[in-house]
């Protein structure tokens, strides 16, 4: 357990469905001292503020019937399920008391179970088989009833504990004793089942804490080496001969600053930056990206990454405890506990619907036989009374299905997230991104690489409208031997696109650089003058008045255009732009798909350099020369036009847009970017957008039939039951089968949907 100010925190367990975390912390809310508290039943995290020992939470929560167990004990638990010690079924029922009792229930039901249900017709009765059925009730139904008491005495609340203990106390008062054993049984199994189909769900975070090893291989001084004792005056500690020597320890024991090795085929164990070798390495576990990834000396590199051919050293850049794995978890940890707005209208209704129920169920077994004269009780067959209708109705009304349908939805949804590269803050977001219809976008970083890239050469003399003219290469060349001396932002790209057509070489590097205040860069190549500047340096400058149109032209699309001239003799131009992303046209497509139709582009750009990229992407709108806060403007209007929008950057730059926005979605795995957003793409581009947009409408389409199911079921069976057709035992099979089949549908959130490729 930890504190922060007033703040403690305690890991719960022993709880099986969302009610148990609603009966705990009701309890807990009722202590002397205790300000607010609130548990989360995906985490099992009970946050109390208030001044209030930990020793009286502690009680108060196993008073109630749960556990409070310290960390250390719980991730030793969460070891062995990664080692696969507990994760089948029949295990985990098990190693549970209340299960094994109800599994004793039901060996003691059987013959009650044949003969009394399955084959009436034989008409074969023994007072040995309600004896056997009495036991039965009392063996399976101890700990329900025993947690229902705690539920009246403690918090003084009806939860679905107390209805199913007054049902089979019913039962036995009108000689069902069969029923009154089945409904304890099957509500003690299934608990379990439901317990189980949601600690697979509640630990599917467990995923992501094994991308990353525990041990690593680092290089460190061999210590009071035996070998060299003794020589040249060594007496121990660090050994001068031997240098440094691989060493495997855990993770936890790096420090910062410290050299690992990592093999070829070997998952990466810390963040840090490579000091040598040259390798691809898979970083899907961490950004969700399909391709392999080229690394290379100076790079950084991720803790989970998959490496790929080469051997590595890397510098070790964060501690455990800080890398990005780390942050990961902790925050989707943190997400599973934000409750999403349907999720707290669903527990706020349960708050209602169960007292509500008890009154409605004493109204059915009083009103037909007070008005109606209708039989209360029929000794020969209890289950036509109006009274066994009624404990009946009290069975089929449990809120156990409603109840989880929300919570297992959202946290399958943020764990498949989190594994494919989106992390989202909270259940909030998941539900607000699926109702998205308009999104605006930051250009510069979000459609574009946010760094020029030379896109045309054009060589005065050249006439050929293809690529690779000799001239418009000498052109290039020629440039690059002048930009290679310059400090100036655009020429990187330059030197880039010379090397990558094998150019650089062409011409020694330029002497004599100058820049010219702010117009421009000049040099000598081979003893002649060579000039790069801007098309308004050359207007007064350099004689050029026959290809003025041609670059006004370049100009005019949108492009930065660079003009060269040798000895004031005009060569040509070379035109630079920020390069779209390949993936955002095909993304902007597949969001059109989606049914998202407004997508806007905010930028600072020019009118003409926007339409040029708005051409390039897709996008329906946009806005051009915007500082941050005329962004902000936009998408303060934008959302008062469709009422959500969500904003997307890369997470520092477009803060106060983003945060203006319903969603704010950054692209990147920086600290920054991670704690700036509502939700994080890892990844360094848009291809996980579709998919973020389809995981969260799939969520909420599953959240909305998990509702309707789990509120139909209940109609239909209320009904039957009040129209004399239901039984019991069947009602219970009924709120358990729709309870399990709410779960597994939440769950296939985990697996599906995935990135398209």
């Amino acid at each position: 357990m930890t504190s922060k100010i007033d703040e403690q925190t305690f890991l719960v367990t022993g709880m099986d469905c969302a009610s148990c975390a609603q009966n705990i912390a009701t309890g807990v809310d009722n202590l002397k001292g205790v300000d607010s508290c609130a548990l989360s039943f995906t985490t099992g995290k009970l946050r109390v503020q208030g001044d209030i020992p930990a020793e009286t939470v502690v009680k108060r929560v196993r008073d109630l019937g749960y556990d409070v167990v310290d960390p250390d004990e719980h991730a030793h638990n969460l070891a062995q399920l990664n080692a696969g010690e507990i994760t089948s079924f029949t295990a985990y029922m098990g190693r549970r008391r209340e299960t094994q009792l109800a599994l004793l229930g039901a060996l003691l039901l059987l013959p009650g179970l044949l003969f009394h249900e399955l084959l009436p017709g034989l008409g074969f009765r023994h007072w040995l088989i309600d004896l056997l059925a009495i036991i039965a009730m009392l063996v399976a139904g101890y700990p329900v009833a025993r947690t229902a008491w705690r539920s009246l005495r403690i918090n003084r609340t009806l939860d679905m504990n107390v209805l199913m203990t007054i049902a089979a106390i019913g039962a036995v008062l009108i000689g069902a004793f069969v029923e009154a054993a089945l409904v304890m049984v099957l509500f003690s199994l299934g608990e379990a089942m439901e317990g189980y189909t949601a600690n697979r769900a509640r630990e599917s975070i467990r995923s992501l804490m094994e991308v990353a090893p525990n041990r690593a291989t680092v290089l460190r001084p061999c210590m009071d080496c035996s070998g060299h004792l003794g020589q040249d005056g060594y007496t121990g500690g660090p050994c001068p001969f031997c240098g440094l020597e691989p060493h495997e320890v855990p993770v936890e024991e790096l420090a910062l600053g410290e050299t690992i090795v990592v093999k070829p085929g070997e998952r990466i164990p810390m963040d840090g930056r490579i000091l040598s070798g040259i390798s691809t390495v898979n970083q899907a576990p961490i950004t969700g990206e399909s391709r392999q990834v080229d690394k290379e000396a100076g790079d950084s590199i991720f803790a989970g990454s998959i490496n790929g051919q080469g051997s590595l050293e890397i510098e070790v850049t964060h501690l455990a405890a800080d890398n990005t794995i780390s942050l990961l978890i902790a925050m989707v940890e943190e997400a599973q506990e934000k409750r999403a707005p349907a999720q707290r209208f669903v527990d706020e209704f349960a708050r209602y619907y169960t007292p509500a129920i008890v009154i409605l169920a004493a109204l059915v077994a009083t009103i037909p036989p007070l008005l109606l004269d209708q039989p209360l009780l029929v000794p020969e067959n209890p289950s036509e009374g109006w009274l066994y209708r009624a404990l009946a109705l009290l069975v089929v009304a449990c809120p156990c299905a409603l109840v989880i349908s929300t919570p297992v939805s959202i946290i399958s949804a943020i764990s498949n997230g989190a594994r494919h590269g989106v992390l989202f803050k909270g259940g909030a977001f998941v539900e607000a991104l699926g109702r998205i219809r308009t999104i605006a976008f930051d250009k510069t970083g979000t459609l574009t690489r946010g760094q020029p890239a030379l896109i045309k050469v054009q060589a005065a003399t050249c006439k050929n409208l293809e690529e690779g003219c000799d001239e418009c290469d000498n052109l290039l060349a020629l440039a690059s031997a002048v930009e290679r001396r310059s400090e100036h932002p655009l020429a990187q790209a330059v030197i880039d696109r010379a090397a990558m057509q094998g150019l650089q070489h062409r011409y020694h590097v330029a002497e004599s650089v100058q820049a010219l205040a702010g117009q421009g860069v000049q040099g000598q190549v081979n003893n002649r003058i060579v000039t790069i500047g801007s098309h308004k340096y050359f207007d007064s400058a350099i004689p050029h008045q026959e290809y003025c149109a041609e670059v006004s032209a370049a100009d005019a699309q949108g492009y930065t255009t660079m003009l060269v001239s040798q000895d004031e003799e005009y060569l040509g131009y070379l035109a630079l732009a920020d390069e779209v992303r390949s993936s955002s046209q095909p993304v902007v497509d597949e969001l059109k798909e989606l049914g998202i139709k407004r997508l806007v582009m905010l930028t600072g750009d020019n009118e003409d350099t926007a339409q040029l990229v708005a051409q390039q992407v897709g996008v329906t709108e946009v806005r051009a020369n915007c500082l941050p806060e005329d962004k902000v403007s936009a998408v303060t209007e934008l959302r008062e036009q469709v009422g959500g929008i969500a904003m997307v950057g890369d997470g520092i730059n477009d803060t106060p847009a983003m945060a203006t926005a319903t969603v704010g979605i950054a692209i990147g795995n920086t600290a920054q970017a991670m704690e700036t957003a509502d939700v994080t793409l890892m990844g360094d581009n848009l291809r996980q957008l579709p998919f973020a947009i389809r995981l969260s409408q799939a969520a909420m389409r599953t959240i909305w039939i998990n509702v309707a199911f789990s509120i139909g079921i209940k109609v239909i069976f209320l009904l039957l039951i009040l129209l004399g057709y239901g039984s019991m035992w069947l009602a219970v099979f009924a709120d358990m089968g729709a309870s399990l089949l709410v779960t597994l549908n939440g769950m296939r959130l985990l697996r599906h949907p995935t990135p398209r490729a």
